[in-house]
């Protein structure tokens, strides 16, 4: 998922071979006990306007549609405070979304972590350019530059930050940070940046795609892999459906990954459904805190 400015299973399956009689009894008298919508609509975070929406999750909308049985609306939104919004509005029950806007998404609307995708080689790292004469992450202190990506974003911000904070650096005050973008390792590259922070999956491809090695750009250190992206639910749906939903969700984890695994640039090929909870989101929160932004996440 991308980031923005400051920072958001179904019926158990009936085991063996049963009547449709005995099936569909069972299914009306769970539905009496357990209040749910006729439709469930559906929002991606990071995906604005219905024809990217249909064109990175079509797949999996309609997959959720038979998986879940219920009829899937996607629910377009222009960015994750708009998904919060929509949270709080009652407009919306299902958003897929990033890890960082997770946070700030539920500290807005309660929302319910339900699953997660872990994407491969999430993790981040900071690099530096050969003949820099930077040989640790403690050596940027004393007003150096690190460039990273956008305000806000999980691996390319936050994730980095984390990194610098590890070294015992305060990132307010210790060294300057330039959210570049795209522009941030051609940056390091002529030498106007003494670091870059970000995925290493940018890095690798940035590599890649220039005929450069690790020798070119040494690492200056690693994180460990980042939160994943989940599934969120709206604290207005019955709990209990909330929980069907996700068992549902677990017991057709694969079929999900491989109707996802080409969104957004192919960034969850390779990836695993884990379970969740908050907890798993508390050094994104750190990380806010100590950048003096933890009003957005408590």
């Amino acid at each position: 998922m991308k980031r923005r400015h400051f920072l958001w299973a179904s019926l158990l399956v009936v085991a063996g071979c049963t009547t449709a009689t005995s099936t569909s009894t069972k299914q009306a008298s769970t539905s009496k006990t357990i209040k749910q919508p006729e439709k469930l609509r559906f929002a991606v975070s990071d995906v604005k306007g219905l024809e990217d929406l249909q064109k990175d999750y079509g797949v999996l909308r309609t997959l959720l549609e038979e998986i879940l049985e219920k009829k899937i609306e996607f629910f377009p939104v222009e960015s994750y405070i708009a998904a919060a919004a929509a949270l709080q509005l009652n407009q919306v029950d299902l958003v897929f979304t990033g890890p960082s806007e997770y946070v700030v998404m539920r500290a807005r609307t309660n929302a319910i972590p339900i699953v997660a995708i872990e994407r491969q080689k999430y993790y981040c790292v900071i690099a530096t350019k050969l003949g820099s004469g930077i040989q640790s992450v403690a050596e940027l202190k004393g007003g150096k530059t690190i460039a990273m990506w956008d305000v806000g974003s999980t691996s390319g911000h936050l994730g980095p930050t984390k990194l610098l904070i590890d070294a015992g650096l305060d990132p307010k005050t210790d060294l300057k940070i330039q959210l570049l973008k795209k522009q941030g390792l051609p940056a390091l590259q002529k030498g106007t940046v003494a670091a870059w922070g970000g995925s290493v999956s940018r890095y690798d491809k940035f590599l890649q795609s220039n005929g450069l090695s690790e020798k070119d750009f040494p690492i200056l250190a690693k994180g460990p892999t980042l939160p994943a992206d989940p599934f969120v639910a709206s604290s207005q749906l019955d709990p209990a459906f909330v929980e069907q939903i996700q068992q549902r969700l677990l017991q057709n984890q694969n079929q999900i990954l491989k109707a996802i695994a080409l969104a957004d640039g192919n960034k969850f090929e390779g990836a695993k459904m884990v379970q969740v909870n908050d907890t798993n989101y508390n050094m994104i929160r750190d990380v806010y805190k100590a950048i003096g932004q933890g009003n957005s996440v408590s």
